[in-house]
């Protein structure tokens, strides 16, 4: 793999792990966190990346040589071709921070910002020139998750999402493109909505919290990491595919579309899931969950591999 000059705008959770990933498939990289001690953190999050990155095949993981810290994000993206933004999501935040680099941008840099929520339209608004900006929201971790969910449109350069998308897959990402803008992109909106069903099942004691979420990640979910849920109801259709099933089977899930609940997340909803998670993790501390999380992960991305589903 041919070496880039990458850059990491904001080093929280998303910017350490795309750092720890850029740089153990050998490419430099600039980042600019504000923090106090963030070089420090990102360091040890290299590190603690490291041993999933070797398993997944990269050339130098936990290799920090080539990773610098930089004073301002001007500094940052100078002589970079590829600069990942992870500024907080906030509109007017994002706004100055591109207003902060856009002098400092080379004429074939790619911006590519990982805005989960913010639409490419609204933030292209902050800069003079907004034909090098995309889309491009990972989903966490992305030293791990394959996914990265990419969108141009009609004011972007015509080589950046070709540009962008062969960068990311150079790194054994699957990417997919967004044909419209809409606030939380695809997958984020998708899981939105099974989290409010799952709140409304909870809450109207259909089942605990702990419970629903046992019945996901024992059964649907099962599923969906193989394959997305149209896919899978078209074998569910068995010879007949998807005309069958929509004939005969999806019938049910249509009444059901008009049962699903409509929760707001006010006061009481929100101490109900701190409570109800607390009962379910046990005094067990989020870290030892992620480490779980990232090791089945790993795991199931090596028996994907296998199973030439990539």
């Amino acid at each position: 793999m041919e070496s880039t000059q990458t850059a990491v705008l904001g080093a929280g959770v998303i910017g350490m792990s795309w750092t720890a990933l850029f740089a153990a498939a050998g490419h430099p990289v600039a980042v600019y966190e504000p923090r106090d001690g963030a070089e420090d953190d990102v360091r040890r999050f290299i590190q603690t990346a490291a041993p999933a990155l070797e398993q997944l095949g990269f050339a130098k993981p936990g290799d920090d040589r080539a990773v610098t810290l930089h004073p301002t994000p001007e500094a940052a993206v100078d002589g970079a071709t590829i600069i990942q933004e992870n500024a907080p999501e906030k509109l007017e935040v994002k706004h100055a921070l591109y207003g902060q680099i856009a002098p400092a941008l080379g004429s074939d840099a790619l911006l590519l910002t990982s805005t989960s929520g913010l639409t490419l339209a609204a933030l292209q608004e902050g800069l003079p020139d907004p034909s090098r900006l995309l889309l491009a929201h990972p989903f966490n971790p992305p030293h791990l998750i394959p996914l990265v969910e990419l969108m141009a449109n009609e004011a972007t350069a015509p080589d950046v999402l070709p540009r962008a998308s062969a960068f990311y897959e150079s790194l054994g990402k699957t990417t997919i493109t967004l044909r419209k803008g809409v606030p939380g992109h695809v997958a984020n909106r998708l899981q939105a909505v099974l989290w409010q069903e799952a709140i409304h099942l909870a809450r109207e004691g259909v089942a605990s919290l702990a419970d629903i979420d046992k019945a996901i990640a024992t059964g649907p979910g099962l599923r969906w990491g193989i394959f997305g849920p149209s896919l899978l109801f078209t074998l569910a259709g068995g010879p007949g595919g998807m005309r069958s099933f929509v004939d005969h089977l999806a019938p049910g899930a249509e009444r059901w579309w008009t049962d699903s609940g409509n929760v707001t997340l006010d006061d009481e909803t929100k101490n109900f899931l701190v409570e109800e998670m607390a009962k379910a993790m046990d005094g067990r501390p989020p870290d030892a969950f992620a480490a779980e999380r990232d090791q089945v992960l790993l795991d199931f991305l090596s028996a994907r591999k296998r199973a030439g589903l990539e």
